[in-house]
């Protein structure tokens, strides 16, 4: 008689720590392995359902996302378990495949459903599930059928709907700000039943304001647990929205 697949009813984080192996990094010069941050003591503690990491481009932070999503036994392309949705002969130097082979992590329990969304590849990963449920079913989820950010959304709402560990690289940048809102809702949701753990990466101030989420910095000098309103992001905003005219007019004087 064959077993039904045991669910865990332990709350997310499932993923609950990251560690550095040093053994296993043949060239330290190199990237990802010469980043600032990732020094002999590396750890990473996940303490909520939802992981926010953010910072300046060229700090580490999708490369960071990428070698979770690789450890997890994901795609660094993107896409789930077993999916290999683009031609990996061009793939980027700077892939997070040879830091996740460097990194130990510890689980409990050990989550094996869930997707890995990355909104570079995200056009190649929905038109290999439109053809694959195509020659099944004759019909598919028609993802690339809407307006990009639609298509976005509801790709969120279709990957994202049962038990797992989900990784998100800049699910904003197809999204309206409205449209940022309604995600805010759905990982507010996930927050709330803790029945899915997401780790994402992102240069959205309204996404980074999902109350209970673990906010994570990634500086030139390591990585630092923060708050909405002390990130750069968010100052930088309100600045602006405080003084849009003043604020344009300072930049604009200012030497680049």
């Amino acid at each position: 008689m064959s077993r039904r697949k045991q669910v865990t009813q332990l709350p997310a984080p499932f993923l609950r720590r990251l560690t550095l192996l040093p053994d296993r990094i043949a060239n330290r010069a190199a990237y990802p392995f010469n980043l600032p941050w990732l020094d002999e003591d590396f750890a990473l503690d996940f303490t909520a359902p939802v992981t926010i990491v953010l910072g300046e481009n060229g700090t580490g932070k999708s490369t960071l996302i990428e070698a979770l999503a690789a450890l997890s036994g994901y795609d660094e392309a993107g896409g789930g378990k077993g999916y290999r949705p683009v031609d990996h002969s061009t793939a980027l130097a700077e892939s997070g495949g040879p830091l996740a082979e460097a990194l130990r992590a510890s689980w409990l329990p050990k989550v094996t459903d869930g997707w890995f969304f990355r909104a570079e590849s995200f056009f190649s990963v929905a038109r290999y599930l439109d053809d694959a449920a195509r020659e099944v079913h004759s019909t598919g989820p028609d993802f690339l059928s809407w307006s990009h950010g639609e298509g976005f959304f509801r790709f969120f709402e279709e990957r994202m709907g049962r038990h797992g560990i989900y990784f998100l690289d800049e699910p904003e940048s197809a999204l309206s700000p409205r449209r940022q809102l309604d995600l805010l809702r759905f990982l507010d949701a996930l927050q709330k039943t803790a029945d899915r753990q997401v780790i994402m990466a992102t240069h959205s101030p309204i996404l980074m304001a999902l109350p209970g989420a673990q906010l994570i910095e990634v500086t030139r000098h390591g990585l630092v647990e923060t708050s909405l309103h002390q990130t750069a992001h968010f100052r930088l905003y309100s600045d602006f929205t405080a003084d849009p005219d003043g604020f344009v007019r300072d930049l604009l004087q200012s030497p680049p």
